[in-house]
């Protein structure tokens, strides 16, 4: 049988902290959102005091101060670099991944050994391989990871829970094994008694609006929707919901997908540290970020046609309205950062209300097309589109080799007040040579 796992790790973010900061193990860790607002990840031990996933700082600041919390902002350059470390190792050991999340990957299992005595496939070896990529996770990166298998993505999403819930399976559970797991304490539970202590909300694919729905026919577990007819869910739940449904019943129906770095749209923005008022500081946000999402177009080798710039009231300007948009397309697709900015402040000056405050700004890029197939436009000047790539190519390579916004647009400033606030970030470790660990012998 052709198995799925899912690599999870622990905690990423505040796993990601303790890999360069030994003291922090064993004690409280929690990691802030932007502008150090909510708590976005917490250790286990922060877990245990009570805080809660999403709560407002300052709600449970008292409560950190009492029991010496370590608290963080967040650090996305470590982050993603960390990640990328992951994902690479999981890779050289597995087929097939997809990158779920910054955190999560599914993967397809290598080929099984076979016991030539029975040949039948060796009971437990679904599990001892992933008990080594698990182990190579960690000396590689230092960060703890869970993993679940089974014959389906959802089945294998609930075996991820198990085996972070469970500490006699080692984080690694397979929940096609019904036999039992030579390596595991304890004998491993029928399927069925799995998924009657399963919420059917936790249920890979079921959101809450569906959750309470089910409720309400008394389908309260993941056993319960597996026994439901078929014909009622897919006119109730969708074809997604079928194909939940089917999961559960081991029927793969949702495969692994490829080309996910290849995003269809790029969105870049941030909450500022400080509401503004000025369009030169909304400009240099917008400027800022559209330079950044230009970045992003250009490794994935693409131009787009469509910029989106959307602003953010701080208070209500307009009772109806929370922020404003505005769209324009552009008559050649590029990924040219000067012509990116021109256009995008252009949309901002549509949309600036003076004397209104604004607590955030953003880009969407979107409708992209390949770098090298761009549709030209007669009625518009041709631009010298190789003159531009080298251009770009250039600045990307010094920025890359030297550090982010080594080189940038004068029209991003300098001051930058409206950057989001991080006054408990810690250092990028791996991305930043001036904050390289040094070691004193």
């Amino acid at each position: 049988m052709k198995r799925i796992a899912i690599a999870d790790c622990n905690n990423f973010f505040a796993s990601c902290e303790r890999v360069f900061n030994p003291k922090l193990i064993k004690k409280p860790v929690v990691v802030l959102s932007s502008n150090d607002g909510c708590i976005i990840a917490r250790s286990n031990e922060a877990k245990a005091l009570g805080i809660k996933m999403g709560e407002p700082f300052f709600k449970c600041a008292d409560l950190i101060k009492k029991h010496n919390v370590f608290v963080f902002s967040s650090n996305f350059s470590l982050y993603g670099d960390m990640s990328a470390r992951v994902m690479q190792t999981i890779s050289e050991l597995a087929t097939d991944i997809e990158i779920y999340s910054i955190d999560e990957a599914f993967f397809y299992m290598q080929s099984p050994v076979i016991d030539f005595k029975t040949n039948q496939e060796k009971l437990d070896w679904y599990t001892n391989h992933a008990k080594y990529i698990k182990k190579q996770v960690y000396q590689k990166t230092g960060l703890p990871m869970s993993i679940g298998i089974g014959p389906t993505k959802t089945l294998a999403k609930i075996a991820n829970k198990i085996a972070k819930k469970f500490p006699e399976f080692e984080n690694v559970f397979d929940i096609t094994n019904l036999s039992g797991v030579a390596s595991a304490k304890t004998d491993h539970p029928k399927l069925d008694d799995i998924l009657k202590n399963i919420e059917v909300g936790d249920v890979w694919g079921i959101g809450y609006r569906y959750a309470e729905f089910l409720k309400r026919y008394n389908i309260k577990t993941a056993y319960d929707f597996k026994q439901c007819d078929e014909a009622w869910v897919r006119k109730n739940l969708t074809i997604n919901g079928l194909k939940t449904l089917l999961e559960l019943k081991g029927t793969s129906c949702i495969k692994l997908e490829d080309n996910l770095d290849e995003k269809k749209s790029i969105t870049v923005s941030r909450l500022f540290g400080k509401n503004i008022t000025e369009l030169n500081d909304l400009k240099e946000a917008v400027s800022y970020h559209i330079t950044r999402a230009a970045e992003k177009l250009r490794r994935q080798n693409m131009s787009t046609s469509v910029i989106t710039i959307f602003i953010a009231f701080a208070n209500y300007y307009d009772p109806h309205k929370q922020y404003l948009s505005s769209t324009v397309t552009l008559p050649i697709a590029s990924s040219y950062t000067p012509t990116l900015i021109q256009y995008a402040i252009q949309c901002l000056e549509k949309i600036y209300k003076k004397g209104v405050t604004y607590k955030k700004a953003g880009i969407i890029l979107s409708d992209f097309c390949s770098a090298s197939s761009i549709q030209l436009n007669p009625f518009e000047k041709i631009p010298n589109i190789e003159k531009q790539s080298q251009a770009m190519a250039t600045v990307d390579k010094i920025n890359s080799k030297m550090g982010k916004n080594k080189l940038f647009f004068a029209i991003s400033g300098t001051k930058h007040i409206w950057q989001p606030k991080l006054e408990k970030k810690s250092p990028c470790y791996t991305t930043n040579w001036h904050d390289i660990l040094t070691v004193k012998i």
